[in-house]
């Protein structure tokens, strides 16, 4: 599979470049700091230097004659949210470049508190803890909210998939999660970033997520 990477260069992104070159697949890596990429050099994996990720334009050859796209853009890589945002803007042209480029697969991290709560969870977490979570970091779930709109609205070519993971924790992955679809995990609280690259790339090859926002935890 010829996959193209945003956020190559975040922790998720970085896991998604390796895991995926370790699979077989030839990867494009979109970063705007080659040297942030920290990912060896290999003869399956392209680093594509785009300076400006709201430019359509830009982003057309990057994805042309692509099967799928992953975009690791979020969450763990957006500290700059309160000041612009980021991620709901380059979905808006990752989105319109796909549509020029032909479509194809499109796999993205979001976070779980733009998802439901989770079945089971307790009271006091429901009422307090993640309203609390969500007026914090409002700014920052605002501009995934924005892009989870963008991406639900997609032409019919464009077959996505909305990964939303709890905490994300630098730690070894272990191959292995939970998920929920169209919910969020019960009990969910961490995850780590490797598992979360897995998540976003088995995601590719499941139709059945095609369409959905896929809650992930460990």
């Amino acid at each position: 599979m010829k996959i193209t990477v945003f956020g190559a260069t975040g922790g998720v992104g970085r896991e998604v470049v390796r895991q995926a070159l370790a699979a077989g697949h030839e990867v494009t890596a979109v970063v705007r700091d080659p040297a942030r990429l920290e990912v060896p050099a290999h003869e399956r994996l392209r680093v594509a230097v785009v300076a400006d990720l709201t430019d359509e334009a830009a982003l057309v050859p990057v994805l042309a004659g692509r099967d799928a796209v992953i975009s690791a853009l979020g969450a763990a890589n957006n500290r700059q949210a309160r000041l612009t945002p980021v991620t709901g803007p380059a979905l808006r042209a990752v989105v319109a470049a796909m549509e020029r480029a032909g479509g194809g697969r499109l796999s993205v991290v979001s976070a779980a508190p733009l998802g439901p709560d989770a079945e089971g969870d307790g009271l006091l977490l429901r009422k307090l803890g993640y309203p609390l979570l969500r007026w914090a970091l409002r700014d920052l779930y605002a501009d995934l909210a924005v892009m989870e709109a963008v991406i639900a609205a997609a032409p019919s070519g464009v077959r996505w998939t909305v990964v939303r993971p709890p905490r994300l924790l630098d730690r070894p992955g272990t191959g292995r999660y939970r998920r929920a679809v169209d919910a969020n995990v019960p009990g969910g609280r961490v995850i780590a970033r490797a598992d979360v690259a897995t998540a976003l790339l088995d995601t590719l090859s499941d139709p059945s997520t095609a369409g959905r926002a896929v809650g992930v935890a460990a």
